[in-house]
């Protein structure tokens, strides 16, 4: 990573919850945009690698049939399983993407606030192995803000220009605000009108 593991866990030393995900308006409403962006109600295995503290993987887990959620930084994962404590069918591993990245098929990739801690080359081989573990309906959905942060290789709009550039994907859908970049990528055919799913 191009932010060392070390300022995550320092970060999670001083606090259970250092981005206030649940506290701050902004954080619950960013995270109710990204479940509802999701073209399903309903997933069978979903993967977050960041997952942090798990305040968004909660809600993903209770969409899925399996939920894996990973961090790099051991308190945060703690934190994580203790979340998803009564959800049976949610695990979550300590790693960094990309080079623990799970030897598995997902329905849904969700990469919400990761990609600007990696550098370009890793983030660019991050995709293209989301790309791949991707079933062939399946939907990748990334949230990422869009103002500097210090010491992050690339902008929240780098990590999304990227993104498209990379995953050879159609995308389903663009939300753009001040502070952050929404996008949802999908080769799901079934995302089709309300009207054409009723008939």
């Amino acid at each position: 990573m191009s932010i060392p593991a070390s300022y995550f866990d320092q970060l999670f030393a001083d606090s259970q919850d250092p981005w206030a995900f649940s506290e701050r308006w902004y954080e619950q409403r960013k995270r109710d945009l990204t479940l509802a962006s999701l073209p399903h109600q309903h997933y069978a295995n979903v993967f977050e690698p960041g997952c942090a503290n798990g305040e968004l993987s909660r809600a993903l887990a209770a969409r899925s049939t399996r939920f894996l959620g990973m961090d790099i930084c051991a308190r945060a994962v703690a934190l994580a399983r203790a979340r998803l404590a009564q959800c049976s069918q949610a695990r979550v591993e300590v790693g960094a993407a990309p080079g623990d990245w799970p030897a598995e098929q997902f329905d849904l990739i969700v990469l919400s606030e990761l990609g600007y801690y990696l550098d370009g080359d890793q983030w660019q081989q991050l995709v293209q192995q989301a790309r791949q573990s991707l079933r062939p309906r399946g939907t990748l959905i990334a949230c990422h803000w869009l103002h500097p942060i210090e010491g992050c290789a690339l902008s929240g709009r780098q990590v999304h220009e990227l993104l498209d550039q990379h995953l050879a994907l159609p995308r389903l859908l663009r939300h753009e605000e001040r502070d952050f970049l929404l996008e949802v990528w999908t080769a799901d055919a079934d995302t089709l009108s309300l009207e054409e799913r009723l008939n």
